[in-house]
């Protein structure tokens, strides 16, 4: 009888939606990107498909992401793209409603929480629940959050960094800033086009970012060719860009994610503070992949760090969990209908 409620976790990122079933893994990840037409406000295209539109559309289509730093921006494409990928995955077993459980970022308002299990309804749940990304983050990385001893979790996305100390199963210490991911792209995109009157678009930031990117100076360099348009002839031109660059690209984005991990660490009671030493903290999320990072970590505020293995997963794979136990989690739970 199993499967006549069938469960969902949804982790609803500004960069991608992971959508995850118990028993099934992440069965689903794509762009969270809506294109939408602007002559009568249809939606055309969701996921992967609307993603192949960006910057490659006529005027009349425009293709953008309805999550702005993991909040809800544009509510009514957020339900569509939510309905869309709720669909997608359930198939033919459309009959049932299914129960839902969508990550929301750290810091996120009781409004904006309200708006998230509001959506997810009117996408077709049956019942949503709404647990801080943090928390699942923890969780998904096979973190025992239940037991009295604190752990750091550093959970770096596309849209929002969160960082939360979880002791007892609940949050202790947290702050959540909205540097992250496409942050990174953006100062390497202004770097490039500063330093080589080059312009490029996010897609190729990006790749260059996960390419060579590193977050501290290396001494074997890797190398990469990037193409663009040239800001003064107007036509495309080839340069050669370095890692070493890349890391001064990033230098200021990087400071101030170090920055919400060291506020944490001094909001952190001595305690757990000591609890943390020894374990160190876990890094999940996909920018956490981002070459060195550890390092870093480790150079600015003493205290080791290592990444989760499947750390873009971890959120997701923490909503298929406290799903399956929703009594061991409800006290993670902030909001529900």
């Amino acid at each position: 009888m199993a499967f006549f409620s069938p469960k969902l976790g949804i982790d609803l990122g500004t960069a991608n939606t992971l959508v995850f079933v118990p028993g099934r893994g992440v069965v689903l990840n794509e762009p969270s990107v809506v294109a939408i037409s602007e002559i009568d406000k249809r939606i055309l295209a969701v996921g992967v498909e609307a993603k192949e539109m960006i910057g490659r559309t006529p005027g009349e289509i425009i293709a953008y992401r309805p999550l702005k730093d993991g909040v809800i921006a544009d509510y009514r494409v957020t339900q569509a793209m939510l309905k869309y990928f709720i669909q997608k995955t359930l198939g033919k077993y459309q009959l049932f409603k299914p129960e839902v459980m969508v990550s929301v970022p750290t810091g996120v308002t009781s409004t904006e929480r309200r708006a998230v299990v509001e959506a997810a309804i009117r996408a077709g749940a049956r019942n949503a629940y709404v647990v801080k990304e943090s928390v699942l983050a923890a969780i998904g990385a096979g973190i025992p959050i239940q037991e009295a001893k604190g752990h750091m979790v550093v959970d770096i996305g596309g849209g929002t960094t969160d960082v939360a100390v979880i002791s007892l199963g609940g949050i202790v210490a947290s702050t959540s800033i909205k540097v992250a991911g496409d942050k990174l792209d953006h100062s390497i995109a202004d770097y490039i086009k500063k330093t080589y009157n080059l312009a490029v678009g996010e897609k190729t930031a990006e790749d260059v970012k996960i390419g060579i990117g590193s977050a501290v100076p290396v001494e074997q360099e890797l190398v990469m060719q990037i193409r663009g348009r040239d800001f003064i002839t107007g036509l495309p031109r080839q340069v050669e860009i370095k890692t070493n660059d890349i890391v001064k690209a990033m230098g200021k984005e990087l400071r101030e994610i170090i920055k919400a991990i060291r506020d944490v660490l001094q909001e952190t009671p001595p305690e757990l503070a000591a609890d943390i030493i020894d374990s160190g903290i876990t890094m999940t999320g996909g920018t956490s992949q981002l070459r060195n990072f550890p390092e870093l970590v480790l150079r600015r505020t003493g205290v080791k760090a290592q990444v989760a293995d499947d750390a873009l997963y971890c959120v997701a794979k923490g909503t298929g969990i406290a799903l399956n136990h929703l009594e061991t989690y409800k006290k993670a739970i902030i909001a529900k209908r």
